[in-house]
């Protein structure tokens, strides 16, 4: 591992590799292939034009493009001028962009051009707009291809250095601070834990909006490896990516691993490049977990649990994958977990309590939203050693077996309380998907009279959903206060956030939105749905 002890901010990393690794290639992007050291010129280059347009520490700049090179060089560019990168998923709407450059005060706006033509006029507070174009495109300027260097801005590794904007579908988006102290100790962390060294070869599907797949980028650039980036995830387009790339770790969500896996099962293809995989961003069903080491033989697998506010977390390590499948495992380097029981102290184990963090990775909290901020960062008076530290509290509950490793149970506001029982809906989820008679599924309470809440799921399939069978199943799996009492189907794909999970939010909103809610405490199946515990 290079480099490591050298970094001070996010900005440093491409310094970090003189002489020969320079002509390294860092970055594949299709047919392009960009070193080290080209990597440096396009970002002072762009940083160069930034600072000639008035730009100055401390600003924020909007980053609006799909998954490529240039948003590499966006967001490096920002960060060699102290300027704080707001990463926006491309695939967020005009009102979406707009929203959010109001909210965190943007002047500037990196944009490409299908988007930009898309916008008959700027958002107000945008003053310049750079278009990834060699013309410009209605009010953006084309994209610098030369120029530089860029002047010397000092900088401190508490400075801001991005804001995360979440996909917004409880609300109004909101912006998580991040410094570039958390981004460099999480990629130090996460470097250490899977090992990574100068010749791997990463492949990057997450977006950069999402803190998981930023970190992914920073890794590999902190020990001089190679990203491939990977705007689609189709899974055989991903394979054949891996194949021809020799494709050496790969990170993703869910919703990703998922078809992939099913795909691999069905097309068996040796990856004998590929060294290691990482998941994070909810919990993979159980028989995809199982399938893991047939479909990739050899590869280490790592379970990683993360929360947004705290940057990194937890990571169960490849050696107790066959015997705590399923774990979030312990708290990675330079992290400290604790369970802790609200108003009590430490959960003991076994106890579920609420998972709470500690550490450098944890954020600045919320963009001017103190009180939100104060909400979720606070300190734990539960745990007097500490004192006054503020600590990160999850909102997740956990319990910690014998051994120390961590089980997500569910979230604090997303338990379902049915007949005097407290049901986690991904315990409910797990078992619909085992059916194997589905993709996707969110389980959710609904209010009753009687029962306080009751559960209902919605799934989706790439064939027609099998009721009949999935009905039977459920009986059979769930004892009688989790069976469901409607099943819906989702028409297509899901939707998902800009980090590529599901939207559970927006499913939950969308299930409701198109059907009558029976009288309070009748189970009467609804329009589109199957009571399985109709007789």
């Amino acid at each position: 591992m290079i480099g490591t002890a050298l970094a001070l901010t996010t900005a440093d990393l491409l310094t970090l590799h003189r002489g020969d690794a320079r002509a390294r290639v860092a970055v594949v992007d299709g047919p392009r292939r960009v070193t080290y050291g080209e990597l440096q010129q396009r970002v002072e280059a762009l940083a160069a034009r930034l600072h000639a347009l008035g730009l100055r520490r401390g600003d924020r700049v909007l980053v609006h493009l799909r998954k490529c090179l240039e948003e590499v060089v966006a967001l490096f560019a920002c960060w060699r001028l102290g300027l704080i990168a707001v990463d926006v998923h491309a695939a967020w709407t005009v009102e979406q962009l707009a929203f959010v450059a109001d909210d965190a005060g943007a002047t500037a706006l990196l944009v490409d051009a299908r988007r930009a033509r898309e916008l008959a006029a700027l958002p107000p507070p945008i003053a310049h707009a750079i278009v990834t174009e060699k013309q410009p495109v209605g009010p953006c300027e084309p994209w610098p291809t030369t120029g530089g260097p860029a002047p010397d801005v000092p900088l401190l590794d508490v400075d801001l250095a991005a804001i995360m904007y979440t996909s917004g579908s409880t609300g109004s988006p909101k912006g998580v601070m991040f410094t570039h102290a958390n981004l460099l100790v999480g990629a130090r962390s996460v470097a250490r834990y899977t090992e990574q060294g100068p010749d791997d070869r990463l492949l990057s599907v997450l977006p950069f909006n999402f803190d998981y797949g930023l970190n992914q980028l920073l890794t590999a650039f902190l020990v001089g490896a190679r990203v491939v980036l990977m705007p689609l995830t189709m899974p055989s387009a991903l394979v054949q990516t891996m194949i021809a790339e020799g494709v050496t770790g790969v990170g993703a969500v869910p919703p990703v691993w998922v078809p992939l896996v099913r795909y691999l099962e069905a097309v068996p293809t040796p990856l004998p490049a590929l060294r290691y995989v990482t998941n994070s961003g909810g919990a993979i069903p159980g028989p995809i977990l199982d399938a893991l080491p047939r479909v990739f033989p050899g590869a280490r697998v790592h379970l990683m649990y993360g929360l947004t506010e705290a940057f990194r977390s937890t990571a169960l390590p490849p050696e107790r994958f066959a015997h705590k499948r399923g774990s979030i495992g312990r708290a990675v380097p330079n992290v400290e977990t604790f369970v802790v029981v609200p108003g009590r102290g430490p959960a003991a184990p076994g106890e579920i309590g609420e998972l709470v963090h500690r550490g450098s990775f944890i954020t600045r909290g919320y963009w001017r939203a103190p009180e939100r901020t104060a909400a979720r960062i606070r300190p734990a008076p539960e745990l007097p050693w500490l004192g006054d530290e503020k600590l990160v509290w999850s909102g997740d509950l956990v319990r910690q077996d014998e051994d120390g490793d961590l089980w997500f149970v569910g979230r604090t506001d997303a338990m379902i309380k049915t007949m005097g029982f407290r049901v986690s809906p991904t315990e409910v989820e797990d078992v619909v998907f085992r059916s194997g008679l589905v993709t996707h599924v969110v389980a959710y309470g609904v209010p009753d009279e009687v029962a306080g809440q009751v559960i209902e799921v919605c799934v989706a399939h790439a064939q027609p959903v099998d009721r009949t069978g999935l009905i039977a199943w459920v009986r059979s799996h769930l004892p009688s206060h989790m069976i469901p009492r409607a099943v819906h189907v989702w028409p297509g794909e899901m939707p998902r956030t800009a980090a590529g999970k599901i939207d559970v939010p927006a499913v939950v909103k969308a299930c409701a939105a198109r059907q009558d809610v029976p009288p309070a405490g009748t189970p009467a199946a609804r329009p589109n749905a199957d009571d399985p515990r109709r007789t």
